[in-house]
Order: structure tokens, then sequence, then C-alpha cells
């Protein structure tokens, strides 16, 4: 399947995986609506597509916080009929379980959980025949950190709703992405001025040798969107780190 005049939602691609997916999209030739809870943000991203040499025609945007059942309905009623539904969004809070924050782990459950189930209510009878909706989990699904057992569980909880709306959906296919550590705007508020250093930790214990890219990611988000009988899958894009 080409992508070619394809219509892609991504809520979470102002920045991060989720732009990087947008710019990857907008180079196979579709055309992009990216969703993200503030303005500013969307703007930023926007006129750095720009930038890059996107045409602006074929970016659109929409404030949209997908914890919000209100939001969610807006978000479609402005994109219209699509092609592709990418799910990035993200918010993360790691604590001991025993000074674990509730309001911090409900954030995350939002985001991460509740948040892609309410764009596949809404979004999944908007999708075009051949469409197919793809989530956003990761490692810590599989090598669980110290303090991270909120992030774990509710990735964990994502690739198994992932299975279930990929049978209850079809023919929409519905997959699920499982990323590493990539270098993202989150390693910034999470290492600091350490991140260059952290990352490079990151990187001598992959079997790759390197953290991963956006780019890195795009590619598997686009492979299970154009791949016509991949659904129900969780695609890993971690550089092996379920290995180490």
């Amino acid at each position: 399947m080409t992508l070619q005049d394809r219509h892609i939602v991504i809520a979470g691609g102002s920045s991060g995986i989720g732009l990087g997916v947008a710019r990857a999209a907008l180079a196979a030739g579709a055309r992009v609506t990216i969703a993200a809870r503030t303005a500013e943000r969307l703007d930023r991203a926007r006129e750095q597509l720009r930038a890059e040499g996107h045409d602006p025609a074929r970016v659109r945007s929409v404030v949209a916080d997908i914890s919000r059942e209100g939001d969610v309905v807006h978000l479609f009623e402005e994109t219209g009929p699509l092609d592709h539904l990418v799910a990035t969004a993200v918010s993360v809070a790691y604590l001991p379980v025993a000074e674990l924050d509730l309001a911090a782990a409900q954030r995350v459950i939002d985001s991460k959980l509740i948040g892609p189930l309410l764009l596949a209510k809404h979004g999944s009878r908007r999708i075009r025949s051949g469409g197919s909706i793809t989530f956003t989990s990761g490692i810590n699904a599989y090598r669980p950190a110290p303090g991270g057992s909120v992030v774990s569980a509710t990735n964990g909880a994502l690739e198994a709703l992932g299975r279930a709306l990929a049978v209850e959906l079809a023919p929409i296919r519905v997959n699920v992405v499982s990323p590493g550590w990539v270098d993202t705007p989150v390693w910034d508020s999470f290492a600091g001025a350490r991140k260059a250093e952290v990352l490079a930790g990151m990187a001598a214990r992959l079997p790759v040798g390197r953290t991963g890219t956006t780019e890195d990611l795009a590619q598997g988000y686009l492979f299970l969107m154009q791949n016509e009988y991949s659904t129900g899958t969780v695609l890993h894009v971690d550089g092996g780190q379920r290995l180490v």
C-alpha cells in the first residue's frame, strides 16, 4: 500500500517520535494532521516541518488532549475521513511504588491507555477501507526499571488493547510499536545537561551500539501502515534491548 495522498492523523505529533512519523509520512507523499495539547507546540512543529521543505498545505494541526473525550470528538470532527491513525502521546512518571503519586500515575494511564482507547472509539468510524491504527508502548513492558511500575504496567496493557482491537475492529488493522531507548526531547527532562552522557552509556549496552533515532522509529510506523497483512502485532524497534 502506498501512502501517497493518504491522510494520517498523529496524536502526539508535535515532537519526538510523533513528529518523526509526520516527517516520514510527508516524505512518502501523505497528508498529515498532528494533534497535541498546546497550540504553541503545534505551531513550532509546523514551522519546523516547513523549514525542512515540507509543503505546509499538507500539514494540519488540531489542539487536543487525548485523555479528554470531548477533545477527541473535536479532533475527528476537524480531521474528517482518514486512512491511518497513530498515537505517540505520552506522560511518564518514575517513582518507587512506596512513594507513588496517584495523580502522576493517573496521567500516565490517561495518556498511554485511556487516550488510545478514546482515539480508537471515535477514530475507527472515520478510517477508510484498508486503514490502520498504530499505538506506542515501550521497552518497559519487557525490561522493567525500578520506579517504573506504572509505565511498565500501562505499556503491557496497551499491547493487550491492541490485540483485542485488532479482532474487534477488523478489517481495520491495529498494531503497536514498542520503542527502546530513543533520543527524543523526553531525555532533556530526564537527564538534563547529562543527556549525551546518559545516552552514550545506554548505547554501549545495546547490540547495535547506538541509541535509536526518531527516523528509526518512523520506519516502523510506516511499515505497519503499508503492510496490509500485519495486524494484532507488536513491532519491536529497540536495538536489541530486550536481549541484554
